[in-house]
């Protein structure tokens, strides 16, 4: 065998083999079988499992929320494309489906199954016209030797519906034991969702009025007659039984009470249940923190992030690059669909990111890159080409060439509408602090370098004072 393997490998190609040659045994290893491999009831789990609705839960629902944009690949660059068809298409998906629905149910597939399935039905020009949603436990993938995937079948009613591979886009995870279908989360978590189910039932059963261990015995000492034991027992349960749980009184040493029921604290229920809880939300990536309810502030903010960064967003990618491969192309080439990048920036890192691009971009780049402002005319130039009290537009529009020194009627003029604005900005940020959806300040008085600190600054007010402070340091450097 070595023999062989070191003849093989004695030539060295000097081109890459237009195909892989594994692909025809993966095919032929994967063959055809009806029934694709799923996780046994993942549909009752999710359903029957408090922690597991909650997690799929949380991340299908945040996940639709998300805009999702088409861009024009230009070089290095991503133009946006206002209402691209995509866009229109997955706003509107079916006449029975709204946006939020096809990803909530795509993203809840995915961490239920590890599966999901677009169904895409076309329109005369050969684009998709509507997309469906596919139940993953009734899709089957055929497997090709040449083209990897030949078609799927849906099986409904005993009834198999043949689909071409061209037809349906597959969204799935990773799975390391398998080459076509995605691993559901719930195999990870099996073991936890089953202990969380056993301790959830034995707490019902206790406090059920069919609970089946006896939390005590009544044991008589004594032989007493058929009648007495009978009557005993009647007279017992007459007062003591029932779903109500007084405590006995006996009198005589003849009948004693011995306890065999184990208690809540005895079998430590609560912390078993979180420790179940907290199993199940890590296997799907929900920090405790989200749902504790002794998180404080600070905890519930520090989760929240890694809940977006390390869970969300990775899902998100995930799903707008197959939407790139299977979707994209029936609209042309050079096209990217991305999700909104959500995920938090630090203020402070972000501050250091501007200081540093601050002498290398232009005033136009540095407005639309971090400040979310539309160019302004006299914005090509870098920050740091000027003096900040000649500005390279005409003020006046009277076509003054740019840069020209102003004379102490234009100067006085335009301090005045520096001022101005200042007062109009302060008064911008107080009346917006710390709302979420408050807009940009659009700025046109302002040196570019004076609106540049102050923007800065006002990443990290939080409160009256501090912006107060900064536009008191603003008026001081004029």
């Amino acid at each position: 065998m070595f023999n062989w393997l070191t003849d093989f490998f004695r030539v060295r190609r000097d081109r890459l083999r237009p195909r892989a040659p594994h692909i025809e045994r993966v095919a032929a290893h994967n063959s055809f079988a009806l029934n694709p491999p799923q996780e046994l009831q993942s549909a009752r789990v999710y359903a029957g499992s408090p922690w597991v609705y909650i997690a799929i839960n949380r991340i299908a629902e945040a996940g639709a929320l998300v805009p999702l944009k088409v861009y024009q690949l230009a070089g290095e660059k991503r133009i946006g494309i206002e209402n691209h068809p995509l866009e229109t298409l997955l706003g509107n998906p079916n006449p029975l489906t709204s946006r939020f629905e096809l990803f909530e149910q795509t993203i809840g597939s995915l961490e239920l199954h590890g599966n999901a399935y677009w169904f895409l039905a076309g329109d005369g020009r050969g684009q998709p016209r509507e997309i469906w949603l596919l139940r993953p436990d009734r899709v089957t993938i055929v497997p090709h030797e040449q083209r990897i995937v030949a078609g799927y079948l849906y099986e409904i009613n005993g009834e198999r519906i043949p689909l071409d591979a061209i037809e349906v886009a597959h969204f799935r995870r990773w799975h390391p034991d398998n080459d076509f279908y995605g691993l559901s989360p719930i195999a990870a978590a099996r073991g936890a969702v089953l202990s969380d189910r056993h301790m959830a039932d034995w707490n019902r059963n206790t406090f059920g009025q069919d609970h089946g261990v006896p939390a005590g015995i009544v044991n008589v000492k004594d032989f007493i007659s058929d009648s007495d034991f009978e009557r005993l027992k009647r007279e017992w349960r007459t007062h003591y039984g029932g779903a109500s749980r007084r405590t006995a009184f006996l009198r005589g040493g003849a009948i004693e009470w011995q306890h065999i029921g184990l208690s809540h604290s005895d079998l430590d229920f609560l912390q078993g249940r979180q420790a179940q809880r907290d199993e199940i939300l890590n296997i799907f990536g929900i920090p405790v923190g989200l749902v504790s309810e002794n998180a404080t502030e600070a905890n519930a903010k520090v989760a929240e992030r890694q809940f977006i960064e390390r869970t969300l967003y990775p899902k998100l990618v995930r799903i707008a690059q197959k939407i790139t491969q299977e979707l994209l192309p029936f609209y042309g080439s050079g096209l990217v669909v991305e999700y909104d990048d959500i995920r938090p920036t630090d203020a402070k890192a972000r501050l250091e990111e501007i200081r540093t691009a601050y002498p290398l971009l232009s005033v136009n780049e540095l407005r639309a890159n971090y400040f979310q402002l539309p160019p302004v005319a006299w914005g090509e130039g870098p920050v740091n080409h000027r003096d900040s009290h000649v500005p390279l537009h005409d003020e006046t529009g009277r076509g003054e060439p740019l840069g020209r020194p102003l004379s102490a009627t234009t100067e006085e003029a335009h301090k005045s509408a520096i001022e101005n604005e200042l007062a109009q900005w302060e008064r911008f940020a107080l009346n917006r602090l710390e709302r979420a959806d408050a807009r940009p300040f659009e700025v046109t008085a302002l040196p570019d370098e004076l609106a540049f600190e102050v923007s800065a600054g006002l990443l990290f007010a939080r409160d009256r004072e501090s912006v107060k402070t900064v536009f008191a340091g603003a008026r001081a450097g004029l």
